[in-house]
């Protein structure tokens, strides 16, 4: 009983213990934890939690918004040196079709005024005198019986200026004036000294203004009706690369390989070979 009695007394006491200690904190403004409070932390640990989870993702679209912003500038750039390339490389083609055209003028040149220094000395001789008829037939009658006279030859400086006009035009990139220029001389001078040049000038023409069906018409024409102009190559390496434009690969490839047949140390067989090993790595 006793041993019962005090413990009874001492669990009084611990109880005694807490209670003041508990209204002691309560009274000293120590915070006091309850299941409401523990709620209120946590709701707040998440709300830090997803504003910082925010901040992580705004800083990342950011990131993500300047590294795009980077490569936009890098692309224009890109694109900016290209268009700067593709105009160097449209020049250097100008200048060179300019550089070819202006050879060929000079040699037409050279080759007219070659003509013009070996006709001079016929002509400068004066023409023999005219028979004297002889006693017979009035003059009405031998005016009658003569035979008619040849027709006047093709004037060279006439044919060279024509010929001129049509080529500047074309130099100049009137491509239709120069076609309708070019017709006019074959039709003026057919048996004229220029003429295999004017057909092939003609097929060019057509193959700038990017007709490759009339440009390989004309280029055949120079071929097959001018068999020993030097011009043959020129027009073989440009009727291959007429029906290359159409896709017409087998034609293409024939006249192409034509040409470095017969004209291997030339510079249009030069062209040919590699438009061929073109069209291999193309698969045509």
């Amino acid at each position: 009983m006793i041993v019962r009695a005090a413990l009874c007394g001492m669990l009084a006491t611990a109880a005694w213990a807490m209670t003041a200690s508990v209204q002691a904190a309560d009274s000293d403004g120590a915070p006091v934890v309850t299941v409401t409070g523990q709620s209120a932390a946590a709701a707040s640990l998440d709300a830090r939690v997803a504003k910082l989870e925010r901040l992580l993702e705004g800083q990342a679209l950011a990131d993500l918004l300047t590294r795009i912003q980077h490569l936009q500038e890098d692309v224009q750039r890109l694109r900016g040196d290209l268009e700067v390339q593709g105009n160097d490389l449209n020049g250097l083609k100008q200048r060179q079709r300019d550089l070819y055209l202006d050879i060929d003028r000079r040699l037409q040149q050279l080759e007219t005024s070659v003509a013009t220094a070996a006709a001079a000395p016929a002509s400068s001789s004066p023409p023999p005198p005219p028979p004297v008829p002889a006693a017979g037939p009035s003059s009405t009658a031998m005016t009658a019986l003569a035979p008619a006279a040849p027709a006047t030859a093709a004037n060279p400086e006439q044919e060279q200026a024509a010929y001129q006009k049509a080529f500047d035009l074309l130099k100049d990139g009137h491509y239709d004036d120069a076609v309708a220029a070019f017709h006019d001389m074959l039709t003026a001078y057919p048996a004229g000294k220029l003429v295999d040049n004017a057909q092939y000038w003609l097929g060019e023409a057509h193959f700038a203004a990017r007709r490759f069906r009339e440009a390989a018409d004309e280029f055949a024409k120079v071929v097959n009706n001018y068999p020993q102009s030097p011009k043959v190559p020129d027009a073989m390496l440009k009727l291959g690369f007429s029906y290359y434009e159409l896709g017409d690969w087998a034609k293409s490839r024939n006249s192409l390989e034509q040409l470095t047949a017969r004209y291997p140390q030339s510079t249009a067989a030069q062209l040919a070979d590699r438009r061929l090993q073109r069209m291999k790595a193309e698969g045509h």
